[in-house]
């Protein structure tokens, strides 16, 4: 029972400190050789766009993009940017969760010849993200994170350190 009860303790203490310590936003002036953003939360396509014209960048994929979204609904959404879309914005459709963004980020790299990157996600998702986005490239690339800002709510977090838990269970476990 009180084994039982340490492991509560643990694991509320532990999503406690998640909760608390989640992704910031990298430094403004922070230049890599390209951009990742990860699709399924508001704000981070255009955080991606910001850096990408600020020249932060020399290009940008969108990773998970629904096949059946073009450049020109981008650019409807963003108002405009065409150029900057059609030059140097990538759509890949081929992931459909975190691990597998990091493996379609991981083929876009190499076929570009990047070394460095900026990961840009939520906050509340920044944690998982990041760690499959290092167990995937290891330590061949330098990556920034860039954590868009949000206020999740209490189930958002929940979920999120739940599937960070799982994922770091499921590697540990190699399932």
């Amino acid at each position: 029972m009180r084994a039982g009860a340490l492991l509560v303790l643990l694991y509320a203490m532990l999503f406690a400190l998640f909760a608390v310590t989640l992704g910031v936003p990298a430094p403004a002036k922070t230049t890599t050789d390209a951009i990742v953003v990860i699709t399924g939360g508001s704000g981070r396509i255009e955080q991606g766009i910001r850096r990408l014209a600020a020249h932060r960048a020399s290009r940008m994929l969108i990773a998970g993009a629904d096949p059946s979204v073009t450049k020109r609904d981008l650019a409807r959404r963003l108002g405009g940017r065409e150029a900057l879309l059609d030059c140097c914005v990538d759509l890949g459709s081929e992931s459909v969760d975190t691990r597998s963004n990091a493996e379609e980020a991981k083929r876009w790299l190499d076929a570009h010849g990047y070394r460095s990157v900026t990961l840009v996600t939520s906050d509340w998702h920044m944690r998982r993200a990041s760690y499959e986005f290092r167990s995937q490239l290891g330590r061949r690339y330098d990556i920034t994170f860039d954590a868009v800002r949000t206020e999740p709510n209490l189930m958002t977090l929940f979920a999120e350190y739940n599937k960070y838990l799982l994922r770091r269970m499921a590697v540990w476990l190699d399932v």
